[in-house]
């Protein structure tokens, strides 16, 4: 009986994955329900938080546990250290993003951009900003925020294809987001992977500075025409806080002590620069927790869901399909069978990321997996970690029902 019930364990169990499937049906399903209807941002009309709470009650049901003893193994999951410690991270990272925007950063980062962008390099010119403020932000969606609507004034001042433009920017936007220490994708892929920030970040240059290099000479080629930029005043002293957890992120620095000093950083800039006092500090850092509600609270929810999917075998039904899949393609071991583990890291976060819209979700779900393969076939944490960024970053630049793609659309009034 012992030895047929290891044996079960062992192969996994697809039943275990049910839960799994009835999230991203209920998340899918909705929002393709939501395009039909013409709504705008259909696949973030139902909260994910919202539609992992059956697939939640499916998995305690189907589990082969005690009631009890399967409420456990979800708090246990909630509890991982990973899991928690990733939350408190997007809190802090929350926290810093709106301080620093209130205290003029934001503006401040664009204002330099604006200056140092030659007249006839607008289009490679809006792709090194966007791709600088997110870096620095840690968010896409919030530099598309800042920089579309000036990117469109310039392009049509300078006569530039609209959708070029906007290109460039998203681009610019999702490259920076995929770069950056304190992007909720970085944070994600490195708590889950099990790997220090400054470590992913290096590992991602291998990949970002050649794709960098291409995109740049192909929007300097593709651009048309030219505007002279109106010179806007720039307070470099804003734009410090950035730079400061950039390098101290970079250069090995607790990323809980990174982000708490860029905080304060941020906090003093704005006394020292504007009317900014104690309280409206308090209350900015408190936004900044609350625009990471969702994040945190799915965060929790999908480790605790995690935990019982790995419990019943689900977790090692999905890693041995993959495993098959790598062994076809692998006919050695070592370096051929640690590049298509890979291939298959990659395959799982793209797919996942196609189907919920979101890449961070995406890398939350499809973690615990990425990093069983990782270990398995000594691919390591970093790569693995940086190889679910970029191909999670990927695939939503590239999905017209991505969150980043809508706005800029609207934005520039173009299809998706």
């Amino acid at each position: 009986m012992t030895q047929t019930t290891t044996t079960a364990t062992s192969q996994g169990s697809f039943i275990a994955l049910l839960p799994l499937f009835l999230f991203l049906a209920l998340f899918i399903g909705a929002g393709v329900y939501f395009q039909q209807q013409g709504v705008d941002f259909a696949f973030y009309q139902l909260p994910s938080v919202i539609a992992i709470l059956p697939a939640i009650i499916l998995a305690l049901v189907i589990s082969k546990q005690k009631l009890n003893s399967a409420i456990d193994t979800f708090i246990g999951g909630i509890g991982h250290s990973n899991i928690i410690a990733m939350c408190l991270i997007y809190l802090l990272a929350g926290g810093f993003a709106a301080v620093a925007k209130a205290t003029g950063g934001v503006d401040a980062t664009v204002a330099l951009g604006l200056s140092l962008i030659p007249s006839y390099l607008l289009l490679p010119g809006f792709f090194v900003i966007a791709g600088f403020i997110a870096t620095a932000m840690g968010t896409s969606m919030g530099t598309i925020a800042a920089v579309a609507p000036i990117a469109l004034g310039v392009a049509n001042e300078a006569h530039i294809d609209g959708a070029l433009m906007a290109g460039a920017v998203l681009s610019g936007a999702i490259f920076g987001d995929n770069l950056s220490i304190i992007s909720d994708t970085t944070i994600a892929a490195t708590r889950t992977q099990g790997c220090d920030m400054k470590d992913k970040f290096r590992e991602n240059l291998i990949f970002a500075i050649p794709a960098c290099i291409i995109t740049l000479l192909l929007f300097a080629f593709a651009g048309q025409g030219q505007a002279e930029l109106t010179q806007q005043p720039i307070d470099f002293i804003k734009v410090l806080p950035y730079l400061t957890i950039l390098i101290l992120a970079v250069a090995g620095l607790n990323v809980f002590v990174v982000l708490t000093l860029g905080i304060v950083l941020a906090g003093i800039t704005g006394f020292a620069t504007m009317d900014y006092g104690v309280i409206q500090f308090g209350k900015d850092i408190y936004a900044g927790f609350s625009n990471m509600q969702e994040i945190f609270i799915l965060s929790m929810l999908v480790g605790g869901l995690a935990a019982l999917m790995q419990q019943q075998g689900g977790l090692a039904f999905v890693s041995n399909q993959v495993n098959k899949l790598i062994g076809r393609f692998s006919k050695a071991k070592g370096a051929a069978s640690c590049r298509a583990a890979e291939l298959g890291i990659a395959g799982i976060v793209a797919t996942t990321n196609a189907c919920v819209a979101n890449n961070t979700v995406s890398i939350v779900v499809s973690g615990d997996i990425a990093k069983e393969l990782a270990q398995k076939h000594h691919v390591s944490a970093k790569r693995s970690a940086s190889v679910m960024d970029i191909f999670s970053c990927i695939v939503q630049g590239l999905i017209p029902y991505g969150a980043q793609a809508l706005l800029i659309a609207s934005t520039f009034a173009i299809s998706q």
